[in-house]
């Protein structure tokens, strides 16, 4: 049997990871990024019928961590693999490892991306259709995902123990479900790898003048629009007595996914856009028009309906600084668990 060198761990795993410290920004990137990957390989095993001990290819991207694998989240239209639940199960640790070991998960949920395989394509083109289309939500697969997560989170009794984890359209349901939890004040720990941002790809004009104008006409203009229709709302709410309903962005400030973004993917880039250009706006004096535009998407607007994903209020921005040969290389997994990467990472939070 054929085996694809991306799904051998011991060909392209993060193998110098024998000892974990939780503390370590590379380590737990790295960890959750293999959990992914691990979600991606099982699905493959499926596919392919690798089954057992001695075929099997995707236990050894969690074993090696001391995860295991208690629960595949099947989808109930074609029956695919989309995601997983990883319990860690540590070996007894040492002094010196105690204080690291507080920061570790006690369960990670984890959700792969499109797989580009007969089994499982079409249902996930179906999925990435929803998320342009900002309906995520209104699908089974969500459904699953998110009674997943709260099962989880009402048995661990917090958020703090809980790592979501995605890649592509995996971090769109990551992003979803977290999104969703933190809303009832659970604030699960968030690992969006390659995460899509639905907007045209301004981040890759290279004129910074003309990017940033770009930028400041399209906060205008979505502004604009958002008051507008605010003010609509206000209207008949006024007319019919109901109270204002809270600021979505305000309820969720608290909350920092961890974003991880190549400038290389066009699909993702546009984050390191999106936070800069709320600096930006700060400084020439008009913050006031971006943080109401940030909180919409022009293109949600005149679509009607739920929030975009993509909209984040706060976050922990790493962007891979590494020049990739290819949009393959830049939208991959594997990346995030490079030796030889170099990372920046910001922090924004929405005030």
């Amino acid at each position: 049997m054929m085996i694809c060198e991306r799904d051998d761990f011991s060909l392209t795993g993060p193998l110098l990871l024998t000892s974990i410290d939780w503390a370590n920004e590379h380590h737990r990137r790295s960890v959750a990024a293999s959990l992914v990957q691990g979600i991606y390989v099982a699905e493959r095993d499926r596919q392919l019928q690798r089954i057992g001990p001695d075929l099997a290819l995707s236990p050894i991207w969690s074993e090696f961590f001391h995860f295991r694998l208690i629960r595949k989240l099947v989808d109930d239209a074609d029956n695919s693999i989309f995601g997983g639940i990883y319990e860690y199960k540590p070996p007894q640790p040492s002094s010196h490892t105690v204080k690291s070991m507080e920061m570790s998960p006690r369960f990670v949920i984890a959700f792969r991306g499109t797989v580009t395989k007969a089994d499982s394509i079409s249902r996930d083109i179906e999925l990435d259709i929803h998320v342009i289309r900002n309906g995520l939500h209104t699908t089974t697969r969500f459904e699953i995902a998110i009674q997943a997560v709260r099962n989880i989170v009402a048995s661990v009794g917090s958020g703090s123990n809980v790592w979501l984890a995605g890649h592509s359209l995996g971090a769109s349901m990551a992003l979803l479900t977290g999104k969703t939890t933190a809303r009832t004040g659970v604030f699960p720990e968030c690992f969006a790898f390659n995460p899509p941002f639905l907007s045209a790809p301004i981040e890759r004009i290279k004129d910074k003048r003309i990017k940033h104008g770009i930028r400041i006409a399209g906060s205008v203009i979505t502004a604009g629009l958002a008051l507008a229709k605010k003010a609509t709302q206000q209207y008949n709410q006024n007319h019919r007595a109901l109270p204002a309903p809270p600021d979505p962005f305000a309820t969720l400030s608290d909350w920092f996914p961890r974003l991880y973004v190549n400038p290389g993917d066009h699909l993702c880039s546009e984050y390191i856009g999106y936070f800069e250009h709320r600096n930006k706006m700060e400084e020439i004096g008009i913050g006031f028009v971006e943080r109401v535009a940030t909180q919409h998407s022009l293109g949600g607007m005149l679509l009607g309906g739920q929030e975009p994903i993509h909209l984040m209020p706060s976050s922990v921005l790493t962007v891979n600084l590494t020049s990739s040969r290819d949009f393959k290389q830049a939208h991959g997994i594997h990346q995030w668990w490079g030796e030889n990467q170099k990372f920046e990472t910001k922090v924004y939070q929405y005030n």
